[in-house]
């Protein structure tokens, strides 16, 4: 691609993604976003303010949304889709549901404009470095022109599938990673409880066959010192993505009991008032009645 690049959503890991996509895609960057703080930020790595999303439509060749969840991505692209020309092409880099990916990709197919959903993966600090994983559904002809553009926010670009594979990939991400997580609080709970060292039983743990990448970084670096700041990825969208996972479940007639305790726990770590700290907040309310 060659011609401009719209971004709308400049969030916590959107600012950083279309930064990333300013500097190293060669290509014009126009964005949006409801708040103007990112936008006079990212003005100094020259991306230029839209006005409107159709304004945005009119002038991209390509637009990337990175937007809270399936309600905005509906939206905004209900706001696009009249305003991009034929041969245009629309990349959610949001986390929304598969059926939600699979219709609008329908909905552009009509219209002759391609759609990828590319969920990305990591934290904050990989969306600043551009070393995210992304998983991408699409046609392979999509992914094949779109994948220079996301090579320049992730490190790990994976090919998932046809429309709503990469949003399936992410959600049962999410999925797994959510019960590893409420795992690791159970076990921190049960040590506490029986007066042993939880850093000694994580050091343990890494050791054996319960290691993982949720115990060496949310294990050790959140719930062993107990931080769980704002501004990382929080218990209200875990509790979106888990939902999301849920229902897809629902859809394929899968009753799912490790992801439905899940939930439960992350609604309830809510309740008590902690849906924006880090997600592993949960472990504050592991064994409350």
């Amino acid at each position: 691609m060659s011609g401009p690049l719209g971004f709308i959503g400049l969030g916590v890991m959107g600012e950083p993604m279309c930064r990333n996509l300013a500097a190293k895609s060669g290509a014009p960057v126009i964005a949006l976003d409801l708040d103007p703080a990112p936008l006079k930020r990212l003005a100094a790595d020259g991306v230029r303010a839209a006005q409107s999303p159709e304004a945005l439509a009119r002038a991209a060749e390509a637009v990337f949304l990175s937007l809270p969840g399936g309600p905005e991505v509906a939206a905004v692209c209900d706001s696009l889709l009249p305003h991009l020309p034929e041969g245009a092409c629309v990349v959610d880099l949001s986390t929304a549901p598969v059926r939600l990916a699979r219709d609008l990709a329908a909905r552009c197919a009509a219209r002759g404009i391609e759609f990828a959903d590319a969920p990305v993966a990591r934290t904050r600090e990989a969306a600043m470095k551009g070393t995210l994983s992304i998983m991408v559904g699409a046609p392979a002809a999509t992914f094949e022109r779109i994948r220079p553009l996301l090579a320049c926010m992730g490190s790990d670009v994976s090919h998932c599938g046809g429309p709503g594979a990469g949003q399936l990939a992410k959600l049962m991400n999410n999925m797994v990673l959510a019960q590893n997580v409420v795992a690791l609080a159970e076990a921190l709970a049960v040590a506490k409880a029986s007066g042993v060292d939880p850093r000694v039983l994580f050091e343990v743990l890494a050791k054996g066959s319960a290691d993982s990448f949720a115990l060496r970084n949310h294990g050790m670096k959140a719930l062993l010192p107990g931080e769980f700041p704002e501004r990382a990825f929080s218990t209200a969208y875990m509790l979106k993505d888990v939902g999301y996972a849920l229902e897809l479940a629902a859809e394929c007639g899968l009753d799912l009991s490790g992801a439905g305790n899940a939930r439960a726990l992350l609604a309830k770590t809510i309740a008590a008032g902690f849906g924006a700290e880090y997600f592993p907040a949960l472990a504050k309310v592991v064994g409350r009645n």
